[in-house]
């Protein structure tokens, strides 16, 4: 699946499972978000570089790259450090999430989650990073950040 429509924040689905990915990607549209979608981490540094999304879900066990180490390249490159990185994992010890946010996530969540929580968080990152942008403090519904 590629990018859909011109309206709405850009979210990158990064899951290597096919069926939560298509489930993610068909909610995050439904709720007027528009959807790229990678398979591993290799794809996800390059279709960041390619897209600039707006917002990254990234599953954290991946094939050939997994999302760790992709998320500290995202994390290290200039050009892509700035967009969020929210954290997807089967994992729900409390290691995890640390670890998470050690390698450069900023927001964790614990599959399986429901669709309208990960909804949710996508809104409450993108008002926080747009609040960040704007240099002013976080309240409010999400906001678009980029048009």
């Amino acid at each position: 699946m590629t990018e859909q429509s011109n309206e709405g924040p850009l979210v990158l689905v990064v899951e290597d499972y096919q069926d939560a990915r298509e489930m993610y990607a068909a909610y995050l549209q439904f709720s007027g978000y528009r959807v790229a979608e990678a398979t591993n981490g290799l794809e996800a540094i390059e279709k960041t570089i390619e897209l600039m999304p707006d917002i990254i879900l990234m599953d954290l066990a991946l094939p050939k790259v997994d999302g760790w180490e992709a998320t500290k390249r995202l994390k290290s490159d200039e050009r892509t450090k700035h967009i969020p990185i929210v954290a997807l994992t089967g994992h729900a010890l409390a290691g995890f999430a640390e670890g998470a946010r050690e390698a450069g996530c900023d927001s964790f969540v614990t599959k399986p989650c429901l669709p309208d929580a990960l909804v949710a968080e996508v809104q409450r990152m993108l008002a926080e990073a747009g609040s960040r942008e704007r240099g002013k403090p976080v309240n409010g519904p999400a906001g678009r950040r980029r048009q």
